[in-house]
């Protein structure tokens, strides 16, 4: 990625996509052939995911063909000729793909169940790289200063509007959780049971103030600078909002798949309205009040309090569309 930041607007730029997506491209395609050859030596994954990770390779390599990706640039907001553009494309396929491969050709919340507890390090050892790389995919202190960069990825002081809009965002998003896991126990209770349980393995180990708290922040921050504030506005909500249902295994092929999906479209429309710091402050509440759980008595002020939000954020967003139709500011665009 500092390879492909370095080549942006330079004349060499369309020689360096196609080297550097190639390259990546045939990595991965190595990685799954290289296990499949070393099945009878040891541990690995089972043929039909390594053969998913060399199909993921290969479609991964027609992205640095120029003609696939103008092709693609027709439907997303990228520039095809840029080579992080290109090599954000790659890596996303690759990332797509050996996900849904992993999901659909393995059990993955029984390999989960096999993983130690995860501890704050762990947490942030997880997290970090998805900060880091969004970091440098929109080229800080290389192609741009620090402020110009955390405003490409809309790390921006929020209005209070912006905040009262996050919170109750959380609010719903935290009652389509619960719907959710009422639904899974109705429609597929054995699936729902083994994803609680591996839910509580992995977490377990986060059950005390300071693992509430880092699984609050460190998520809602990292996450979301890379998915919404890096993302986003060259991939486009939908397809930013698949990318982040991928990451999620731990969830296997339940229905709360759909629901982080679901989730991610309307943190997709929080980054586009507001800004990715509404989306980090509304990804940590949810994050928060998932761990910490609404019990008794709790539930039902969260209910008040969530219905004063609703109706504060609808009043907000009602006045300042009403304000930007008003005469005087059309007046005002028109200079």
């Amino acid at each position: 990625m500092i390879a492909a930041n370095a080549g942006v607007g330079k004349p060499w730029a369309h020689h360096a996509t196609g080297i550097l997506g190639g390259l990546l491209a045939g990595a991965t395609f190595l990685f799954g052939a290289i296990d499949i050859a070393a099945a009878s030596s040891g541990p690995h994954n089972p043929t039909a995911v390594d053969v998913g990770i060399m199909v993921t390779a290969l479609l991964a390599a027609l992205l640095a063909a120029k003609p696939v990706r103008e092709r693609v640039a027709r439907v997303l907001p990228m520039d095809p000729d840029n080579p992080v553009h290109a090599l954000a494309l790659v890596l996303a396929v690759i990332l797509l793909g050996t996900q849904v491969s992993s999901i659909a050709f393995s059990d993955v919340l029984a390999a989960d169940l096999k993983l130690p507890a995860l501890t704050v390090a762990d947490l942030i050892w997880q997290e970090a790289p998805f900060l880091i790389l969004a970091a440098v995919g929109v080229g800080i202190y290389l192609r741009r200063d620090l402020l110009s960069a955390t405003t490409r990825l809309g790390l921006v002081r929020p209005q209070p509007w912006h905040i009262v809009l996050a919170l109750a965002a959380a609010g719903l998003f935290y009652g389509m959780g619960a719907a959710s896991q009422y639904l899974g126990q109705s429609l597929t209770p054995g699936l729902a049971e083994q994803v609680t349980r591996t839910d509580e393995h992995l977490f377990g180990g986060l059950n005390n103030w300071y693992g509430i708290i880092a699984l609050a922040l460190v998520p809602g921050i990292c996450e979301e600078v890379l998915f919404r504030g890096a993302l986003q506005p060259r991939f486009g909500i939908i397809t930013t909002a698949v990318l982040f249902a991928a990451i999620h295994t731990e969830y296997g092929l339940s229905i709360d798949v759909i629901t982080i999906f679901l989730i991610a479209i309307g943190l997709g429309f929080i980054r586009r309205y507001a800004n990715t710091t509404a989306c980090c402050v509304c990804h940590a509440t949810y994050n928060l009040v998932s761990g910490t759980g609404l019990p008794g008595i709790t539930l039902w002020i969260a209910i008040g309090v969530e219905v004063v939000l609703v109706a504060i954020a609808l009043y907000l967003i009602l006045a300042r569309r009403r304000a930007s139709e008003s005469p005087m500011a059309e007046d005002a665009r028109l200079g």
